[in-house]
């Protein structure tokens, strides 16, 4: 199991109602404890898929190459609907495999870490585009843990250079793309995407 604690996410600037949500849900800082581990499933239940993934970036635990993998898992989720689109640009399906040997020990070097890095920067911004196309009153009722998400992924994206941002904008265009087709059975793709989602996460943190 992946933890967190209140220290960590106050020192990352965490949502402050998401913040409130948990000490609320856990009897309050005092009471837990401000560095008393916070399992991310219990993250998962309190505020929901937004605020888990965010917190994946303050666990305590050694998890980078899991992380990694997650975030490969859910950037080549959807990665067929850019390449329906653009059958012929093979960059996010390459940033994804060079991240996936990067997190495996496969792929060294300067040059190779770069690339880890932009497909790292892609996978997530594929994974937050792919959650918006979720129904629009849940991302209302949702906006303050959306918006840390988005700050999440736009770190990511900025630290990782200009290689990385070209890999983003291609994978992020591709889920806008789905979101673009509109009407109810968008709505139920969303769904079904941030469902799958939560059920990979959750495996995620049973196996750790």
């Amino acid at each position: 199991m992946l933890n967190t604690t209140f220290s960590r996410a106050k020192e990352a600037s965490a949502c402050v109602d998401s913040y409130k949500k948990m000490a609320k849900a856990l009897g309050g800082i005092e009471k837990y404890g401000k560095d008393t581990p916070i399992p991310l499933s219990k993250v998962l239940d309190v505020c929901g898929l937004n605020d888990a993934l965010w917190a994946l970036k303050i666990v305590i635990e050694p998890a980078g190459r899991e992380i990694r993998l997650l975030a490969c898992d859910y950037a080549e989720h959807v990665l067929h609907l850019f390449e329906d689109k653009y059958p012929k640009d093979t960059r996010p399906r390459q940033a994804i495999e060079v991240s996936r040997k990067y997190a495996n020990g496969e792929a060294t070097g300067a040059k190779l870490t770069d690339a880890g890095d932009a497909a790292w920067a892609a996978a997530w911004a594929a994974a937050w585009a792919s959650a918006r196309a979720a129904r629009a009153a849940a991302w209302a009722a949702a906006g303050a843990s959306a918006r840390a998400a988005r700050a999440a992924r736009d770190a990511a994206w900025d630290a990782a250079g200009a290689a990385a941002r070209d890999a983003a904008r291609d994978a992020r265009a591709a889920a806008w793309a789905a979101w673009a087709a509109g009407g109810a059975a968008r709505d139920a793709a969303g769904a079904a995407e941030r469902e799958w989602q939560a059920q990979r996460l959750i495996k995620l943190l049973e196996a750790i």
